[in-house]
């Protein structure tokens, strides 16, 4: 036959510990601020939600869908008898992206404007 091989039960116990906050730069623990909610970070690894404009101090704003646009997509939706989930399947894209062009929520893409166009089969107004 061969060696055998014992195995032995580890017993010991195993502790679990939350992570406390660890001081920021001035030694204050509530200076560092955690963000919760979904990934909003850009390439570059920059959260965008406290992007700053480099030549003030107030916070930059990013461009939303015009009114135009919004319009645009609902009405053209509404025309080929489309809801916005069936819209979506058609892009193939999520349908939340769809509902946030036509709230104006989102940060608009010319790409998938041109996407909306050929499956809508109308021109919608481009963003500058």
């Amino acid at each position: 036959m061969g060696t055998m091989y014992r195995h032995y039960q580890d017993w010991e116990p195993v502790v679990l510990q939350k992570r406390t906050a660890s001081p920021g730069p001035d030694g204050n623990a509530a200076a560092t601020k955690k963000f919760g909610g979904s990934c909003k970070k850009t390439a570059a690894n920059v959260d965008i939600r406290h992007l700053e404009n480099e030549d003030s101090d107030e916070r930059m704003t990013l461009p939303t869908v015009s009114m135009d646009v919004r319009i645009a997509i609902a009405q053209a939706r509404q025309a080929k008898s489309l809801s916005q989930k069936e819209l979506a399947a058609k892009l193939m894209i999520p349908a939340k992206t769809v509902q946030e062009y036509e709230a104006g929520r989102a940060i608009p893409n010319n790409a998938l404007i041109a996407r909306m166009e050929r499956a809508m089969g109308c021109k919608l107004p481009r963003s500058k």
